[in-house]
C-alpha cells in the first residue's frame, strides 16, 4: 500500500472516531512518506484528540519544521499547547499563523477562545477560583481533600500514590483534567465534589475498588519519552541547519533553470507551438513551484486550444499556491481573471455565468484592473443576452430545469456513498446540503440520522429522525431511526452499557463543552442533587422541558442514570 492509501484510512478512522487507528494508519504513511507534513499534522491532531498532547505537540513541531510557511502548522501548535496548558505559547502560535493568513477564520477563531481562556485564568488566580478548566473551582483548596475523605467512595483511593499524585497535579494545574478522565477513580472523585453521583464501569451505580487501576498500569515514564520525541525533533532541526546552505545553493539553481524553461515556453507560444510551451512550462513548475506565473501562463496556453478545463485547474492551483505562499495580488487577479475567462468561453446558459461572474468579482477585489472590468462586464452583458433567450425558448428552461434536479440527486447519492465509505464529515456535509434543497425530502433526514448514528450521536441523531417525521409521519426508515436511538439511548439508563463503552461515552462527553456547560451551571447542580435526594422537588424540575432535556443529554453521555 502507498503512503495515500494509509493517509485515507486514517482519515477515515479519524472520522468515525477511532483515533488510536488513525494514529497508526497515519504512522505507516509517514514510514513511506516522511518529509509529507500533512501527515504529521494529521496524527498530530488524533493525538489531541486522544488527550496526548506532548505527542500532538512533537508532530506539530516536525509539521511546522517541513513547511513553516503553512497556517495550519500554526493551529497544531497551538491546539497542542491549549491541551498542555501553555496559554500564551498557544496565543503565541495563533498570530503567528495569522501573520501568514490574516483571514484565516479558524486561527481567529481559536486566537480568540485562548486569550478569553488566558483572561479567565488571570482573573482566577486573584481570587479563590482556579483556572485552566470548567471544573478547576471543585479542586481550589483543602476543601477538596475534606470533601474526598468524607465521602466513603473515595476515602479509600487516599491511601493509592498514584491517586493522590494525579489530585495534586489536576489541583496545581486543572487544564490537566482531561488527561485523567479516562481514570474511573478521577470520575469518581469529581462526582464527589460535584454533588453528583456519577456512573461508572463497575457493576453497580458506584465504582468498586476492585475497578482501579493498579499501581503498576500508571506510567510515570510517558513524560521522559515525550521530552525524548522533543529531543528528536531539534536534533533534526540541528541537522537540518547544518545542509541548509547546500540547500539554498540547490534552490537557486533550480529556479534559475526554471526561468530559462518559462523563457522557452513564452517563445514558444509566440510562435504558437502550443505544445511545445505546455512542456516548458511544466518542466519550470517541476523545478520550482513557488512561482505562480508558471502555472497562469500554462493556463494561457490552455484557453487559446479551447482546453478550458485544464485552464480552470491549472488556475484553481495558482491561487492556491498564491495563497500559501502570499504572492503579489496582481498574480492572484490574473489567475482569477483567466479562469473567469475559461468559465465564460463554456457557458451555455444564463445560470452558467453566473460562475463567471462571482470569479471576475472575485479578481477584483485583488486587483482592480481594467481588463478584468471589461469582462466582467461582458459576462453580465451575456448573462442577460441568455435569460432573455430563455424566457421565449420553453426548452432551454427545461433543460436547466434538468440539470437542477440531476444536482439534488447527486447530493443526496453523495451522502449515501460517503457513509458507506466511512467519509462521516462530507456525508453529513451532503446530507445538510440535500435538506437545505428540499427539506421535506425523507432521504436527506435518513442519510443525516444514520451518518450522526454512527458517529454516535444518538440524540442528534433521534432529533434529525424526528425532524423527517414532521414531513412524512409514516415513513419506515425514519420510524425505525427513531427505534434505535432511543434504544441506544435506554442503554446508558438501564446501565447496559459494557464497561469499554461507558469508559468511552463518559470521557468523550466530559470533553464536550456542552456537557461540562451543563455540569458547571449552579441550577443543573441542584437539579442532579433533587434527583438523588428530594423526588418530588426532582418531578418540579422535570416538568420544566428545558431541564429535562439537559438531564437527558447527561443520561446519554453515561454521565448519570434515571431510574
Amino acid at each position: 500500500m502507498s503512503a495515500d492509501d494509509f493517509k485515507s484510512k486514517g482519515n477515515a478512522a479519524f472520522a468515525a472516531g477511532n483515533y488510536a487507528a488513525a494514529i497508526a494508519h497515519f504512522t505507516d504513511a509517514i514510514n513511506l512518506s516522511p518529509t509529507n507534513h500533512v501527515l504529521y499534522s494529521n496524527r498530530s491532531a488524533a493525538y489531541a484528540s486522544l488527550g496526548q498532547y506532548s505527542d500532538a505537540l512533537t508532530d506539530a513541531v516536525k509539521t511546522h519544521q517541513l513547511n513553516p510557511n503553512w497556517p495550519k502548522s500554526y493551529s497544531r501548535l497551538a491546539a497542542a499547547h491549549l491541551g498542555l496548558g501553555n496559554l500564551n505559547d498557544a496565543i503565541d502560535a495563533y498570530k503567528k499563523g495569522l501573520e501568514l493568513d490574516p483571514n484565516n477564520e479558524a486561527l481567529k477563531a481559536g486566537l480568540r477562545d485562548a486569550e478569553r481562556e488566558a483572561e479567565k485564568k488571570a482573573r482566577a488566580s486573584k481570587g479563590p477560583a482556579m483556572g485552566g478548566n470548567p471544573f478547576g473551582d471543585v479542586f481550589g483548596g483543602p476543601e477538596m481533600w475534606a470533601k474526598l475523605t468524607a465521602d466513603p467512595g473515595t476515602r479509600g483511593l487516599l491511601q493509592q500514590p498514584d491517586f493522590v499524585a494525579m489530585m495534586k497535579e489536576i489541583q496545581r494545574n486543572p487544564g490537566s483534567l482531561n488527561l485523567y478522565l479516562k481514570d474511573q477513580r478521577v470520575m469518581q472523585a469529581l462526582g464527589v465534589l460535584l454533588n453528583i453521583r456519577m456512573r461508572t464501569a463497575g457493576d453497580g451505580d458506584f465504582p468498586m475498588e476492585e475497578s482501579v487501576p493498579r499501581e503498576e498500569e500508571i506510567k510515570p515514564e510517558k513524560k521522559e519519552s515525550e521530552e525524548g520525541k522533543q529531543a528528536k525533533v531539534f536534533e533534526e532541526v540541528a541537522m537540518e541547519e547544518e545542509v541548509g546552505d547546500e540547500e539554498e545553493k540547490e534552490k537557486k539553481k533550480r529556479k534559475e533553470e526554471a526561468q530559462r524553461e518559462k523563457e522557452a515556453g513564452n517563445a514558444a507560444y509566440k510562435r504558437k507551438e502550443f505544445e511545445k510551451a505546455i512542456g516548458c512550462y511544466t518542466k519550470a513548475i517541476e523545478l520550482d513551484d513557488e512561482d505562480i506565473s508558471f502555472f497562469t501562463n500554462r493556463a494561457a496556453v490552455y484557453l487559446e486550444m479551447g482546453k478550458y478545463d485544464e485552464c480552470i485547474q491549472d488556475c484553481d492551483k495558482a491561487v492556491e499556491r498564491g495563497r500559501e505562499l502570499r504572492s503579489d495580488y496582481k498574480m492572484v487577479a490574473r489567475a482569477l481573471t483567466r479562469k473567469g475567462t475559461a468559465l465564460a468561453k463554456m457557458a451555455k446558459s444564463s445560470k452558467d455565468y453566473d460562475v463567471a461572474i462571482e470569479v471576475f468579482q472575485k479578481a477584483l477585489t485583488e486587483h482592480r484592473n481594467p481588463d478584468t472590468l471589461k469582462k466582467l462586464n461582458d459576462a453580465e452583458r451575456a448573462k442577460k443576452e441568455f435569460e432573455q433567450q430563455e424566457y421565449y425558448d420553453p426548452q432551454i428552461a427545461d433543460e436547466e430545469r434538468e440539470k437542477g434536479n440531476e444536482f439534488f440527486k447527486q447530493q443526496n447519492n453523495r451522502a449515501a456513498s460517503y457513509t458507506k465509505l466511512g467519509a462521516m464529515p462530507e456525508g453529513l456535509k451532503d446530507a445538510e446540503k440535500c435538506i437545505e434543497l428540499d427539506p421535506t425530502f425523507s432521504k436527506g433526514y435518513t442519510r443525516k440520522g444514520a451518518v450522526q448514528f454512527f458517529m454516535k450521536e444518538y440524540d442528534k441523531a433521534l432529533e434529525t429522525y424526528q425532524e423527517g417525521l414532521k414531513h412524512e409521519p409514516n415513513n419506515p426508515e425514519l420510524l425505525d431511526g427513531v427505534k434505535r436511538c432511543v434504544q441506544q439511548i435506554n442503554k446508558a439508563s438501564r446501565g447496559d452499557l459494557s464497561p469499554e463503552e461507558l469508559k468511552e461515552r463518559q470521557a468523550k462527553a466530559m470533553q464536550d463543552p456542552e456537557i461540562q456547560n451543563i455540569l458547571t451551571d449552579p441550577v443543573m447542580r441542584q437539579v442532579l442533587i433533587d434527583l438523588q435526594e428530594n423526588p418530588k422537588a426532582a418531578q418540579e424540575h422535570m416538568k420544566n422541558p428545558m431541564v429535562m432535556n439537559k438531564v437527558q443529554k447527561l443520561v446519554s453521555a453515561g454521565i448519570v442514570q434515571v431510574r
